[in-house]
């Protein structure tokens, strides 16, 4: 199958630009309010789903401030569907030249209905820990899709119609992938630490029964090997010409890899501290994209920024250096 032409291919206006970065940006809110809600322990805060109570769709006086949080957390889906909605409209006229976009974007609107279904499952259980976690991990899950979606509305026709190689080398391609898979293991095993811990969403909710310090030095081990490979990975691009667009982003990953890390050791030895693990929370989301950006950068054969022949002689360069 050949690639299209530039010629065929519209830009990408500011206009779907920027709701590409507000779907990033509120689907990482909507995991940072998520967090709120079961760090003040206000995950029953509004106990019935889809209605608060079983005779109100709000939440009612008597039912606090934990029923304001509870509830607030469950309105912003509305707000994150409408960034959806509007991103979606936004691609609708080039969706069969931009099917990459459009496919995007219909995947980000699917995953608001699945995370309420969730978030109401999550009600039912009385906070299951593993119902929770869960939750999180799809969360996770739509900032990857995200990520990738402003990466490729940062593409301009030509550069969707290029066939270049990818950025890294095959040298490097398996560490690439290493710290995808390392940032994936050390997020999920760090879903099981906080479903030991003390944060439950509520005061009555039940834990998954590991013992958190285990479970804490089992989460770290695939941290370091993230740090080394990390390390390895910045030598191999600082020591060979590669792409500057591989290094920014790889040296964004360990920006985040080391402000998440300080966070970490910092609320375990101050005993959990409510803060420390909301930022803790933002932070994982973060480290998410970062990985997925890199991951993306260095496989994808379409990755803006650099353009046209600077592009295609860098393609040349590297394929030489294979």
């Amino acid at each position: 199958m050949s690639s299209p032409s530039a010629e065929n291919l519209p830009a990408v206006n500011k206009t779907v630009r920027g709701f590409a970065v507000a779907s990033l940006v509120a689907n990482v809110g909507i995991v940072v309010t998520g967090g709120a809600v079961r760090l003040t322990a206000s995950g029953l805060g509004c106990p019935e789903w889809p209605l608060c109570t079983p005779d109100s769709l709000t939440t009612t006086p008597e039912m606090g401030i934990h029923g304001i949080i509870e509830f607030g957390n469950r309105t912003l889906t509305f707000v994150l569907a409408a960034v959806a909605f509007a991103m979606v409209f936004s691609i609708w006229k080039i969706r069969a030249e931009r099917r990459d976009l459009f496919k995007l974007s219909v995947a980000l609107l699917a995953g608001i209905p699945a995370q309420a279904l969730l978030g109401g499952i999550t009600v039912w259980t009385g906070l299951n820990p593993w119902i929770v976690g869960g939750h999180f991990i799809v969360s996770m899950v739509l900032i990857v899709l995200a990520t990738i979606l402003v990466n490729r509305a940062w593409l301009s026709p030509r550069q969707v119609a290029s066939a270049n190689g990818p950025l890294a080398t095959r040298t490097l391609r398996p560490l690439l992938g290493a710290l995808g898979v390392l940032s994936a293991l050390s997020v999920l095993l760090g879903v099981v630490v906080t479903g030991s811990g003390p944060h439950a969403g509520d005061h009555g909710a039940a834990r998954n029964g590991f013992d958190p310090d285990l479970v804490t030095r089992l989460h770290v081990v695939p941290v370091y090997l993230l740090v080394f490979a990390l390390v390895v990975a910045l030598y191999l691009v600082y020591r060979h010409a590669t792409d500057g667009r591989l290094r920014s982003s790889l040296l964004l990953l360990t920006v985040v890899v080391l402000i998440q890390a300080a966070i970490g050791y910092t609320q375990h030895f101050l005993h959990l501290p409510i803060v420390l693990v909301g930022l803790h929370m933002l932070g994982a989301s973060l480290l998410t994209a970062a990985a997925a950006h890199v991951v993306f950068t260095g496989f994808s054969r379409q990755v803006p920024g650099q353009d046209d022949g600077a592009s295609a002689a860098a393609a040349s360069r590297t394929d030489v250096r294979r």
